[in-house]
């Protein structure tokens, strides 16, 4: 997997979060030296008639630590389907757990998942020796993909606080493996912390500076933080500390959102829906400026502005949406909603896509 990447059709819909095209979830692994792309089956559940939300596509894919497993969503969106790594063939799927789409996916260890859902719930799911097994003998005596469906360990709603239950949804998830403590932002506003080894326990809940628009959430091991990504600003966040201490920084690009967020290093890398990738840099507190070179002979000096990097044009379907509604518009910026650093931090996937309400279309970029 070191030269492909796995990557989503993707969309805006109508609640903050990506998908597929109305034809239904679809997953393909790129192959960034040949340019080669293969489709992947999508594994469907036992009872595939109960599915009726189309068109709301996949929303996360993880990998496992080892790398050897991949989780991401089902055909149906509530469900959770795995594959084995790197052949990519179908190991199970969980279908009897969420009653809404699954947002995100965190690996708690090699063969223990989480899923955060729409309907404020997060799932446990193992995947055991035996169902491995079982997935391997069905592939060997079998031409057409075979797996099999498996129950949630555990099945725990987010606690609801004193807010709108119909805003407790499950955006996004952060594991720290050292304290197997996983982190998870609700979309009303609440960073909750869960003790995650067999079982799900809840440690603490704690209100957000800015509850606006948290749909993205990532761990800093070397620094023991969480930062939270909302309508304007990154939040850190130590769970230990008092909630009065937690520390926010301003993207400078209001009212698109920060749609992704990750740790390499002492950078944070900050992807926004404005279609820009800043570089917060944990040590000196600030983000990474502009450099521009002076006349000859004289040393670069500052702009004062914020090193930025912009997704480039990508796909847009001009359906009749467009057509009623935004043909008069030259230019979409590709939202960043997720991006990932390769092993050496010298290469940087990155895909998003429109994100206004009703267009669809996609973007998708390996930068070095």
């Amino acid at each position: 997997m070191a030269r492909k990447a796995v990557s989503r059709k993707r969309k805006a819909p109508a609640s903050p979060g990506v998908g597929s095209d109305a034809q239904g979830p679809q997953l393909f692994v790129v192959d960034v030296q040949t340019n080669q792309i293969t489709k992947i089956p999508i594994l469907k559940d036992r009872e595939p008639g109960g599915v009726t939300q189309q068109g709301c596509g996949i929303h996360a894919i993880e990998l496992n630590p080892s790398r050897t497993l991949l989780a991401t969503g089902g055909d149906n969106p509530n469900s959770l389907a795995i594959y084995r790594l790197p052949t990519l063939d179908p190991v199970c799927v969980g279908d009897d757990g969420h009653k809404d789409w699954i947002f995100s996916i965190a690996w708690i260890n090699d063969t223990m998942a989480v899923s955060g859902s729409r309907d404020g719930s997060m799932g446990l799911w193992e995947v055991t020796d035996d169902v491995l097994t079982r997935s391997d003998a069905r592939h060997n005596v079998s031409q057409v993909p075979v797996y099999a469906h498996i129950t949630h360990k555990a099945l725990k709603d987010i606690p609801k606080e004193d807010t709108n239950p119909d805003n407790c949804k499950v955006r996004a998830l952060a594991f720290n493996n050292k304290n197997k403590e996983l982190g998870a932002v609700s979309l009303d506003g609440y960073f909750h912390l869960w003790k995650a080894e067999n079982i799900l326990s809840k440690l603490l809940s704690t209100k957000l500076p800015y509850c606006r628009e948290n749909v993205c959430l990532a761990y800093g091991s070397e620094w023991s933080i969480y930062a939270v990504g909302s309508q304007a600003h990154v939040s850190f966040l130590d769970p230990r500390q008092p909630s009065y201490n937690i520390k926010s920084v301003c993207s400078r690009e209001r009212g698109s959102g920060i749609r992704s967020v990750s740790f390499y290093e002492h950078i944070i890398t900050v992807g926004t829906g404005q279609g820009s990738l800043l570089f917060y840099d944990i040590r000196a507190q600030r983000f990474l400026e502009e450099r521009l070179s002076a006349c000859y002979g004289s040393k670069p000096r500052l702009a004062g502005e914020n090193l930025k990097l912009t997704t480039g044009k990508g796909w847009l379907n001009h359906d009749e949406t467009w057509r009623n509604y935004f043909s008069d518009i030259d230019f979409f910026p590709n939202a960043v909603y997720t991006h990932c650093y390769d092993s050496s931090g010298t290469k940087l996937f990155v895909a998003g896509g429109p994100l206004p309400s009703g267009l669809h279309g996609n973007y998708a970029g390996l930068w070095s």
